[in-house]
């Protein structure tokens, strides 16, 4: 007995949707986000701020107030030089860099 195969399906690549005019050639490739926004005005920005909810207000003044606290930290005695390891993902030990 032989069994039959099902048809293979073929796709014509003319009814294939049409990529973004910024997409990348490689999936993997960043987009290219053009020119940077604007910044806002004071009045625009209050505007825009005034008509978000309560709750956003609140966490946008709650970062406003963060970014502008002094850290008040201590002098570190023997650590390492550069930006702090554990904020930015990796710590290098003896040339070898690992994610944790």
């Amino acid at each position: 007995m032989s069994e039959q195969q099902p048809a293979r399906m073929s796709v014509d690549p003319a009814d294939l949707p049409a990529a973004a005019p910024d997409a990348p050639a490689c999936p993997t490739a960043p987009r290219t986000s053009g020119p940077a926004p604007a910044a806002l005005s004071p009045e625009a920005e209050a505007a825009r701020r005034a008509a978000l909810p309560e709750v956003a207000r609140r966490a946008l003044e709650e970062a406003d107030a963060r970014k502008a606290a002094e850290l008040n930290l201590p002098r570190e005695l023997g650590g390492r030089d550069g930006p702090e390891p554990v904020r930015y993902g990796d710590w290098e030990l003896k040339g070898i860099a690992v994610d944790f």
